[in-house]
């Protein structure tokens, strides 16, 4: 089969087409053929060895596809459609492994690249906005990268509770999709209109919020914002640190939460919000009703060939995408 390889820890160019045997599913897990791979900021951080990988290693861990055979105790037949946020083998692949239990079955009206577009940040922005901090009415909320995957999901799933958005994104050029969700434009903040970001970014937000802070900051950029966002919270807020686009966060000293106002700070990731498949589908279902009956847009930047996996990492780390790159096997 077709795929892509990451050869060694490194930049983009390390991505390289390969020959590859098809893997053949053990118990549990089902052989998919993908028609759409999700290109996601984890990729890059593994691809990176930011994340211990081994290498060399078929990137990807998202995508939607066809089942073609299944191992021993699969319930799931052949030709079922399903979408997965976490892969066995790699999605930048003609074909992967997916285990039942990280199996998403995908109802007819919504197709594969939604899903694919959807799975991991759709599912990311549902525990954000539900469960690490339950957003609702007369909370206001700061979200980084509100153009991006997971922020134009968030921001929807955030303006349907009633809460305040302010949303933040990187250029001009990305406000008019935001005001398109909703979001009011004095509630958009440009961060390459500041002149310095750690000192500019807390002031125009205590600004628009009367001096108060806000209740809780979404930040997926990480090194570069995060110390603008401890100084945006109100006292006793949280900050959701789910990212790292600009790197990673150094260690800091827990006095910092206390100078702030004693703030809460956590790091979630994914697959503590879907530990059990029932918790899994408890998502996916509401995820995939919002998708198919379109209260939730799903927005796909650009649908690239699978040996353009290079360029599509390229775009990510400079932030020139916008919504969702995926890639076409």
């Amino acid at each position: 089969m077709k795929a892509i390889q990451a050869a060694r820890a490194g930049g983009p160019g390390v991505l390289l087409s390969a020959e590859l045997p098809t893997p053949t599913p053990a118990e549990g897990q089902m052989l998919v053929k993908v028609e759409a791979a999700g290109v996601n900021f984890i990729d890059t951080y593994r691809r990176a060895g930011t994340y211990a990988m081994p290498f060399p290693h078929v990137p990807g861990c998202e995508g939607a596809g066809i089942v073609q055979a299944t191992g021993a105790g699969v319930s799931l037949a052949a030709g079922q459609r399903v979408a997965w946020a976490d892969s066995v083998t790699g999605s930048y692949a003609e074909y992967a492994l997916v285990s039942e239990d990280a199996t998403m079955a995908l109802p007819d009206q919504v197709t594969s690249q939604m899903a694919a577009a959807t799975a991991l940040q759709g599912l990311t922005a549902d525990f954000l906005v539900r469960d690490t901090f339950e957003v609702g009415p007369g909370h206001s909320v700061v979200l980084y990268a509100a153009a991006g995957g997971v922020g134009t999901l968030a921001t929807q799933m955030i303006l349907a509770t009633g809460a305040r958005l302010i949303a933040v994104v990187g250029s001009a050029s990305k406000m008019t999709k935001v005001a398109a969700l909703g979001v009011a434009p004095r509630d958009i903040v440009v961060l390459e209109a500041l002149a310095d970001l750690p000192k500019d970014l807390p002031a125009r937000v205590k600004d628009l919020t009367g001096g108060r802070g806000v209740d809780v900051v979404y930040d997926g950029v990480g090194r570069d914002t995060f110390a603008a966002s401890l100084a945006m919270c109100k006292p006793r807020g949280m900050v959701v640190l789910f990212g790292g686009s600009s790197g990673q966060v150094p260690p800091f000293d827990p006095q910092e939460l206390n100078a702030h106002g004693s703030l809460f700070l956590t790091r979630p990731k994914l697959g503590d919000y879907t530990a059990t498949p029932e918790e899994l589908n408890l998502r996916a279902d509401r995820l995939w009703r919002a998708v198919g009956a379109g209260s939730l847009a799903v927005a796909i930047g650009s649908v690239l060939p699978l040996d353009q996996a290079a360029k599509a990492h390229q775009d990510l780390e400079s932030r020139r995408t916008t919504g969702k790159t995926l890639l076409k096997p």
